[in-house]
């Protein structure tokens, strides 16, 4: 596995973008996970607190890691565009600069918190370029989120745009609505969080309505809050679970 801190300069944010990436050593073209940090987060804190590298080699699979400051991955009102840069830019850098395969049903995306959300907005407002998306205590309730951190907020999404989370591609509720009728590909979701994480409603909340919908979908709990033992153990769960190519 090659291990290793990428600079470019980004055309979307305007600005030097911070990746770290993970591709396993040969030929390729291999299978890819966009790994997502929190809100507190930089690109480098999964390789910091987890074994990620250990697990993605035995599954022999890339795992890129960008930075999403404090964005919610969101096209910013007062900001930075780190949802037009990672679901668009990104993948074609990584894509032309590592031996990756093109193809949706080898990339997939995953977070924890903030990333989380993050992980199925991307999958559920782009469908067609992520094959399954996994959510680890996840912040997937923005419009409650919203409410908890007003003045941020107005910084993501503007003063109006607040007022306007309900029913956007900012909200997974209606994301997962659409993407349900709308016909076309649908993403597998794998979803977990620990029962004394603050976040334990607002997954809850999500659970029970992706339930109603006719998504592949894989939802898990146990007692924990919100800390780096249980997303280490869980994304591990999530390797285990993604639909890799050539898995029996």
């Amino acid at each position: 596995m090659i291990s290793m801190q990428a600079r470019f300069n980004s055309d979307t944010l305007g600005m030097v973008a911070s990746i770290h990436a993970l591709v396993p050593k040969g030929e390729g073209p291999f299978p890819t996970l966009y790994l997502l940090h929190g809100l507190s987060d930089d690109d480098s804190i999964w390789q910091r607190r987890t074994s990620i590298e250990r697990y993605a080699d035995a599954h022999n699979i890339a795992v890129i890691m960008p930075f999403g400051m404090r964005s919610f991955y969101a096209d910013m009102a007062h900001g930075y565009k780190h949802y037009t840069y990672i679901a668009e830019e990104l993948p074609a850098v990584v894509e032309g600069l590592f031996p990756l395969s093109k193809r949706r049903e080898d990339r997939f995306v995953a977070g924890l918190s903030m990333g989380g959300y993050g992980a199925f907005k991307f999958a559920l407002n782009r469908p067609d370029r992520f094959a399954a998306a996994a959510s680890l205590s996840g912040a997937l309730d923005i419009v409650t989120r919203e409410k908890e951190a007003p003045y941020e907020f107005d910084i993501i999404y503007g003063v109006e745009g607040r007022k306007k989370l309900e029913g956007s591609m900012n909200d997974l509720f209606h994301l997962a609505k659409t993407v349900a009728a709308s016909g076309g590909p649908m993403p597998k979701l794998y979803q977990s969080c620990g029962t004394e994480d603050f976040l334990y409603a607002d997954n809850v909340r999500f659970r029970d309505y992706v339930r109603t919908l006719p998504f592949d979908y894989y939802y898990e709990e146990e007692p924990a809050v919100h800390e780096w033992g249980y997303w280490d153990r869980q994304i591990v769960k999530v390797l285990n679970w993604l639909p890799l190519a050539g898995k029996s």
